[in-house]
């Protein structure tokens, strides 16, 4: 063999020697144990080489509720390593990326889950083979189960810890406040086209005017903001929103305004598809859309007023938290700002009010919502945690419901009565 074949063969038995080590090195099974908007989450990570590839799972444990799921993209490069676990979040398939360092018995990761949000996690690599056994114990079992019993529907999101603060700031809207009435004046509602620069297509929105509507006159727009598996039906489909305003109008309890529903989507095929969590970054993106191309669209043909004092903000879950973000965060265009259960889209308190004093000389009302059987519960409790503490004047409202239509139907109703007054 010639020297240089030589040197190649030896190259390559050196790279193949510390692949194999590295290898050696994240097989077997990690823990780690971390806080997140949802709750205390626990991990098991299982690590396999077969045929010089690995493989891996996940199970994962929030609030006493197990899922498992597969690691897949494993990449170990030096010290380097990621991973991507993939997942499911509401029906929808979720991918949660890891990238970081191993060194020894410990990797320390980044945890990107979705377009939701990171946190920083420390991995650990699990003594023993009967790792999992503290999970399948009887006392552990019992325990799960109290908490499976406090969790919101479906298993979703993390336990649920009620405070003494959690309680119901109003009472329940009176039966037959959702049914339409055939003796008072209606609004209409209708499906509108605009211009969209932002996503360079043209999209829709629905749009209700008041009863007696007419261009002559000015009005106050309230926005209404879908969840992550919604369109701009959605309001429509869940809690009517022509219905509730004609019949507050007409009992004197609500302003006459009109209530622009778009698409939350920001982008060109807007549907939410058989994978509606990977649309996630389009409701990151409709920020410029509603502030650059839905409301001028608005203003340009309805009448309506354009002072702050006049514009409202508000959304149910993956809506919630885009109301929260965008209108906190543009107080010079909305006064008006409501989160009904808002999804871990949400940005941390401290992001979305960073100046207290600021906000509350801005703020007529900032509504914060959430049921006491809603898994998300915890992002929403953190909200009203920071803004309590920093004297920033708000609405806590917790109803008996979960992560469902009731809640939102119930708080539209609740919150159109207070806003523009």
């Amino acid at each position: 063999m010639t020297k240089t074949g030589m040197v190649l063969l030896l190259g390559g038995l050196i790279g193949f020697l510390a692949s194999a080590s590295h290898a050696a090195n994240i097989t077997g099974q990690w823990r780690s144990e971390f806080d997140s908007p949802v709750g205390l989450q626990k991990y098991l990570y299982t690590f396999e080489s077969a045929g010089g590839k690995l493989t891996g799972k996940a199970t994962g444990d929030i609030g006493g509720r197990t899922r498992q799921s597969e690691l897949k993209d494993i990449k170990l490069t030096g010290d380097a390593i990621s991973f991507v676990e993939l997942t499911s979040f509401q029906g929808n398939d979720l991918r949660i990326e890891y990238t970081g360092k191993l060194a020894d018995n410990e990797m320390k990761l980044t945890r990107k889950v979705g377009d939701f949000g990171t946190e920083e996690i420390v991995v650990r690599r699990a003594q023993g083979s009967n790792v999992a056994a503290s999970a399948t114990s009887p006392n552990s079992t019992n325990a799960a189960a109290g908490e499976r019993s406090r969790r919101g529907p479906g298993g979703f999101g993390g336990p649920i810890v009620l405070g003494p603060d959690d309680k119901a700031a109003f009472d329940d809207p009176p039966a037959g406040f959702n049914q339409k009435r055939d003796d008072i004046p209606h609004g209409k509602l209708e499906m509108v086209e605009y211009e969209s620069k932002t996503v360079g297509t043209t999209r829709k929105m629905n749009v209700y005017t008041p009863p007696g509507y007419s261009k002559d006159q000015k009005y106050p727009v309230l926005y209404l903001l879908h969840g992550i598996g919604g369109d701009e039906t959605e309001w429509e489909r869940f809690a009517t929103p022509d219905v509730l305003l004609d019949n507050l109008i007409a009992d004197g309890k609500a302003v006459p305004m009109i209530i622009v529903m778009p698409n939350g989507r920001a982008q060109k095929d807007d549907r939410a598809g058989p994978n509606a969590m990977a649309t996630a970054p389009a409701f990151a993106k409709f920020e410029r859309d509603l502030l650059d191309d839905v409301i001028p669209a608005i203003q340009s043909h309805y009448g309506t007023y354009t002072n702050r004092e006049s514009r409202a903000l508000a959304g149910l879950s993956m809506g919630g938290g885009q109301s929260l973000n965008f209108g906190l965060a543009h107080l010079d265009t909305f006064a008006w700002v409501g989160g009904f259960s808002s999804a871990p889209n949400t940005k941390p308190p401290q992001q979305l009010v960073p100046d207290p004093a600021a906000a509350t000389k801005q703020l007529k009302l900032l509504w914060v919502s959430c049921g006491n059987k809603d898994g998300l519960i915890r992002i929403s409790q953190g909200v009203h945690a920071y803004l309590k503490e920093n004297k920033v004047p708000h609405v806590w409202h917790v109803d008996g419901n979960a992560h469902d239509a009731t809640h939102w139907r119930n708080n539209l109703w609740l919150f159109s009565q207070r806003i523009f007054k």
